[in-house]
């Protein structure tokens, strides 16, 4: 089996680095850096009409979205059945919720911020009253979800912890955490990992 993965410094694809690396798998690292825009060249486009990252080829066929590809790899490549879902009830949905949650609902609030931080004053007023109120909303969802626990889902990592993972170091990147010492934490916990520290040191970040 061939597995390459299309990373773009300095965002979510070190994660899938991570995932790869916690499941075992060997892989192959493309490696692209941003333009004075913060977005992607050219040359990634080539690889998925998006143009974003990650991307995941194996054996030739191409796997976009974060959440999508976790999915596969777990189902699909997995040798030592690591950070498989529930199957079926309760657990199963909130397992699934948590999963998608990274990529969807928390995602946009941590964007808005990072644009924001790249603009001039007087900031749009709105927006970062907009944007803030988000940010503290879903800061209080993430923290109220792992109280006193390890991980997002309780006492063992999971599969929804590298995404939520990275909207942990992202909100810390952008020194949001100040308030939330319980998701700094976290964010520490997981980079502290052998399996991230090699996916870091491969990638560049």
């Amino acid at each position: 089996m061939s597995i390459k993965l299309h990373h773009l410094r300095v965002g979510r694809s070190v994660f899938m680095a991570w995932l790869l690396e916690e499941l075992g798998l060997d892989y192959d690292l493309d490696i692209y850096e941003r333009n004075e825009m913060g977005r992607a060249p050219p040359e990634l486009a080539k690889v998925h009409p998006l143009g974003k990252s990650p991307v995941l080829e194996i054996d030739g066929e191409v796997f976009a979205e974060s959440g999508a590809i976790a999915m596969h790899l777990v189902e699909e490549h997995n040798p030592h059945g690591r950070f498989t879902p529930p199957a079926e009830g309760q657990a199963r949905g909130e397992w699934l919720q948590w999963l998608h949650y990274s990529e969807g609902s928390a995602f946009v609030p941590l964007l808005m911020k990072l644009l924001l931080s790249r603009t001039e004053d007087p900031k749009p007023m709105l927006i970062s009253m907009f944007a803030q109120a988000e940010v503290d909303l879903h800061l209080g969802y993430i923290r109220d979800q792992l109280g006193s626990n390890d991980y997002i889902l309780g006492s063992e990592m999971t599969l929804p912890d590298f995404g939520n993972g990275y909207i942990a170091h992202m909100a810390d990147r952008l020194e949001l955490l100040g308030d939330y010492p319980t998701i700094k934490a976290y964010a520490e916990r997981l980079s502290s990992r052998e399996a991230f520290k090699r996916a870091w040191e491969k990638t560049g970040g």
